[in-house]
């Protein structure tokens, strides 16, 4: 069984930025497709970003030229670096880990096994 915990949300003021991450723990990381969504109140799960276990990166519209997901293998944790952070943004982040092989990670997350709990982001005008 995979564990995901994600850590590093907090409140920040728009322009600001921050840097999420998740750590896994029971399964073998190398081999996952990485994802970040978030969730506001009232809001279906959306895709902001993923990464293949090859290193491959894809990001959302809304998001791109702003976040950047990175991997550390050797240490099992994926990473979501948040710039220019807006209000918009705010939301509950989660990771997750897609054990199916695809060579580009998928954007649904229905299509991902395993979840964390979720951090906050709240960005402030």
């Amino acid at each position: 069984q995979v564990q995901l915990v994600e850590s590093g949300g907090g409140s920040v003021q728009a322009g600001g930025s921050l840097r999420l991450s998740c750590a896994a723990s029971g399964g073998t990381f190398s081999t996952y497709a990485m994802g970040w969504f978030r969730q506001a109140p009232g809001k279906e799960r959306e895709f902001v970003a993923a990464i293949s276990r090859s290193g491959g990166t894809y990001s959302s519209i809304s998001v791109k030229g702003r976040f950047t997901i990175s991997r550390d293998n050797a240490k099992n944790t994926v990473y979501l670096q948040m710039n220019s952070l807006k209000p918009e943004d705010t939301a509950v982040y989660y990771c997750g880990a897609d054990r199916q092989y695809t060579v580009v990670p998928s954007t649904r997350a229905g299509e991902y096994d395993y979840w964390g709990q979720g951090t906050q982001v709240t960005v402030s005008s």
